[in-house]
């Protein structure tokens, strides 16, 4: 990225009702962690320019709370809009130690291009404490992918049945997986599939029309509420999962 993308992008992700929805389910699924036992840092892996980190203080209960990015203009930004520590590297490789963090975010990271999924949760599971938690979120459905996966270099999407098979594979025990933005998933579909014409590499991660963003606004905190009270969704654009760490599952 160029640096005025990340202005706006930061303008964007301050603003956008998915980044808002998002950023809502990753800190609702912490009530499903025992997040509370463990005295151990917080890792927001790929953090970007630190949207999501901001967020943490709520509920990081003063633990240390750490941003990861690959990209150094990315952490730059992050550094100085959330005044937490941040650290270039790769979730292939991260650079930690073993079993010293007690949970780790990761949204829409598993699916970029230059990640291999295996490897990275891998090291999630490495660098985990035992019993400490990953809750991540994807993108779903591989047939969903677009011109707007492609502006962002994402190469895969997701199931909800694949990503368990996925965690439980490197030894993960997935506590709860679900589908969410539902509700607006047959707009995704319309306007990504099935509206014919050449649209160029563009990412729908830009900010709508105010009326747009309230309708989408509404959709997704009900949602919201329905997660809260447990439901989980057959269908949607993302998946939200959190999962704790079991046995050593290291090859």
């Amino acid at each position: 990225m160029r640096p005025c993308e990340y202005d706006e992008l930061d303008r964007v992700e301050d603003r956008m009702w998915w980044f808002a929805a998002m950023h809502a389910n990753l800190i609702m699924a912490t009530q499903r962690s025992t997040l509370d036992t463990l005295d151990l840092p917080i890792l927001d892996a790929g953090c970007g320019t630190g949207g999501f980190l901001t967020r943490l203080a709520g509920i990081s209960c003063n633990r240390p709370t750490i941003g990861l990015d690959l990209d150094l203009r990315a952490c730059t930004r992050a550094a100085i809009k959330t005044a937490q520590p941040i650290c270039a590297g790769s979730v292939n490789d991260l650079p930690f130690a073993d079993d010293v963090l007690g949970l780790i975010f990761s949204a829409d990271v598993l699916c970029h291009e230059g990640v291999n999924e295996r490897r990275a949760l891998q090291q999630f599971h490495r660098c985990l404490t035992r019993n400490g938690w990953l809750i991540l979120n994807l993108p779903a459905y591989q047939w969903m992918l677009s011109q707007h996966d492609v502006a962002v270099s994402n190469i895969r999407r997701y199931t909800a049945t694949g990503l368990r098979r996925l965690l439980e594979a490197v030894g993960f025990h997935p506590v709860y997986v679900t589908y969410w933005n539902s509700m607006l998933f047959p707009l995704m579909v319309i306007t990504r599939k099935l509206i014919p014409g050449d649209h160029g590499v563009a990412s729908d991660v830009k900010l709508y029309s105010r009326p747009v963003e309230i309708f989408c606004r509404a959709a997704t905190a009900f949602e919201a509420a329905l997660l809260r009270w447990g439901v989980r969704f057959p269908y949607g654009g993302s998946i939200l999962a959190t999962a704790v760490k079991e046995g050593d599952g290291r090859d």
